[in-house]
């Protein structure tokens, strides 16, 4: 049997191209209206509940009632849950005009929206973590460890000498992308660990480690050699940020930071700047991680340093926090809340 081969037009590989980027574009704005359609539905879900509550006298039991009523009018809808429900009640409550501060809560998922009602009590910090999670595209799991972990605390507060180094703009954006301490409890490592020791697990773990960096990351590589009048050296580990546009040289000590740590990362800032840096990328920064740091003897160093680096200390071992279990509603304690308000006498 003779075969015909297809003959496609010129322009045919060109034009699928761009099909299949308008049609995933068009997806995305699918989901995307049909998330905001049902944060919207359940807020005004959430007002109506919130109104007759205050209007007729509804307790939890009134809400359980009517969690039976519309799974059985809807069966094939999920969503209606009696939790679900008194999360509605308590966004409603909690975000009046769908805002968590600036950040329309139309862009989250829905389950983002309740981890940051049942997980954060502070008002401006909800909308801190709102914001990251949509900048930053966090999914739920992620969006509950950078909670637990206090990131809105760290995001930000490295020692540095950025403003004394870098340009205005570029200053403040660096800045942000350090914070401190960082933590590497996910390692398995005890507090007497070697730098080494540290170095490989962190590269066992680099999917962990690159999440506790942060968004922009992107792993180089460790030991990376530099040569140097036909002498080696070796950087710990070399990123590449690939918003700042710029290599990030981070230096591991697992002592307490000394002065002479900053004088040995600005050589090898030197040396990237030199040999790897492209001439249109920003500065090499540095980071140089210690056990622990005195902050008058840090900020002494960095004086007088010329690349432009930040000093964090990190964590190996879990921080034991007030449990968040002791300070944030869950869903029991809503519907406490509501009985004590209410009452539990309706039928």
């Amino acid at each position: 049997m003779t075969r015909y081969s297809l003959v496609l037009p010129a322009d045919y590989a060109a034009w699928l191209v761009e099909l299949k980027s308008r049609i995933a574009g068009a997806r995305q704005r699918i989901a995307l209206a049909a998330n905001a359609e049902q944060i919207q539905f359940y807020h005004e879900l959430g007002s109506d509940i919130l109104d007759r509550q205050a209007s007729q006298g509804w307790g939890a039991k009134v809400i359980d009632h009517l969690s039976a009523d519309l799974r059985a009018a809807f069966p094939d809808m999920k969503g209606l849950s009696s939790s679900n429900l008194k999360y509605m009640r308590y966004f409603a409550q909690e975000c009046p005009d769908r805002q968590f501060g600036q950040q329309s809560a139309d862009q989250l998922p829905w389950f983002h929206t309740v981890t940051l009602l049942t997980q954060v009590r502070d008002a401006e910090e909800r909308a801190w973590y709102a914001r990251q999670a949509v900048v930053q595209a966090w999914s739920r799991d992620t969006l509950t460890v950078q909670i637990r972990s206090r990131l809105h605390q760290r995001q930000g507060a490295a020692l540095t000498n950025f403003e004394q180094r870098l340009p205005a703009p570029l200053a403040g954006l660096t800045t942000q992308i350090l914070k401190d301490p960082y933590h590497f409890d996910f390692l398995g490592l005890g507090n007497e660990a070697h730098e080494r020791d540290i170095e490989n697990a962190l590269v066992r773990h680099i999917t962990r480690f690159l999440l506790e960096l942060g968004a922009g990351f992107a792993f180089v590589g460790r030991q990376y050699r530099l040569e140097v009048e036909g002498e080696e050296f070796f950087i710990d580990l070399l990123f590449y940020h690939t918003r700042l546009k710029c290599h990030v040289v981070v230096e591991l000590k697992a002592t307490a930071f000394k002065p002479e740590h900053a004088g040995q990362l600005n050589f090898y800032l030197a040396a990237v700047d030199a040999q790897i840096k492209a001439p249109d990328d920003k500065p090499t920064i540095g980071l140089l991680l210690c056990k622990t740091k005195k902050r008058l003897i840090a900020e002494y160093a960095l004086s007088g340093i010329d690349k432009p680096m930040g000093i964090a200390e990190y964590q190996l071992v879990k921080a034991l926090p007030t449990p968040l279990d002791t300070c944030l509603p869950s869903i029991e304690a809503l519907e406490e809340a509501l009985s004590r308000e209410l009452g539990e006498g309706e039928a």
